[in-house]
């Protein structure tokens, strides 16, 4: 089960470099799964080994696709750091107290699309900020943040199955 999920992890991972070198839809919509792809880490993965993760992988998409480098690690990281209150402020301490593991068939698919939703908000908040640099309106950033934040969003919940894990396992 576990290689399962890193080779799932890579695939998209590499899904996300085709993405980033291969589409593009206009300068107000950015399709990035990486919020995904941190949301999906194990829950029993120390802090360390997630922001270790998360950096490897933003870096990698960073260095082999729009070459910002570095922009993808710094609107990630933050979210690894946050990921266990983002958790618990969706599902519920209880969740995390019981080392309970996050999947669509335990916590059901609308709080999984409202922390995915979660996720890619505030990852698109820093990656946007970061991205613009003071250099663009706030109205142009603010449309740039909603639209990619939708976009995105409507692209990883249905994707969030695949990491999330436990075939044909139901919660009663």
């Amino acid at each position: 089960m576990r290689s399962r999920f890193w080779l799932v992890y890579v695939l998209l991972a590499i899904l996300q470099i085709l993405l980033g070198n291969f589409l593009n839809l206009g300068q107000y919509i950015i399709i990035c799964i990486l919020p995904l792809l941190v949301f999906s880490l194990p829950m029993g993965m120390s802090g360390a080994g997630v922001m270790l993760v998360t950096f490897a992988t933003g870096f990698a998409v960073d260095f082999l696709t729009h070459g910002v480098l570095g922009l993808s690690v710094v609107a990630l990281l933050p979210l690894a750091f946050l990921r266990r209150q983002l958790f618990s402020l969706v599902f519920g301490s209880e969740v995390l107290a019981r080392g309970e593991k996050i999947s669509v068939q335990k916590q059901g698919m609308p709080k999984i699309a409202l922390a995915i939703i979660l996720f890619t908000a505030i990852f698109f908040a820093i990656y946007v900020w970061v991205d613009a640099a003071g250099t663009r309106s706030f109205g142009f950033n603010t449309l740039r943040w909603l639209l990619s934040t939708l976009c995105t969003s409507l692209v990883e919940i249905p994707v969030a199955g695949l990491l999330s894990g436990e075939e044909g396992v139901k919660w009663k």
